[in-house]
C-alpha cells in the first residue's frame, strides 16, 4: 500500500463529539470578507464590501470576534487564555 492509499475513518466518532473537541482550550482564526459578516455576526453594523478580515471563533464554531488583524484574533485568544490555530 503506498502513502496516497491510506485513508483515516475514526469509528464512532460522532459530529458532536468532533465539535466539542478542544471545547475551552483552542480556539480558531479564520480569514473571511467582510461579505461574510452578517451571517457570521448578525450583530455587526453594516461593514462596507471587498474587505479581508478574521474572525475568531470556538472550537465548536462560535464566533467569538471580529476583526482587521490576524495578530488582534490571536491576542484576544491568548488574553481569554485559548490556543489560537489557523484554519484556511
Amino acid at each position: 500500500m503506498t502513502e496516497a492509499e491510506i485513508v483515516f475513518e475514526p469509528a464512532g466518532v460522532s459530529t458532536e463529539a468532533l465539535a466539542s473537541l478542544g471545547e475551552g482550550h483552542i480556539a480558531y482564526v479564520k480569514q473571511i470578507r467582510s461579505e461574510d459578516v452578517p451571517g457570521l455576526f448578525p450583530e455587526a453594523p453594516e461593514i462596507a464590501p471587498g474587505l479581508k478580515l478574521f474572525a475568531l471563533h470556538a472550537a465548536d464554531g462560535t464566533p467569538i470576534m471580529l476583526t482587521d488583524s490576524r495578530e488582534a484574533a490571536i491576542a484576544n485568544a491568548w488574553s481569554n487564555e485559548l490556543q489560537a490555530v489557523s484554519v484556511h
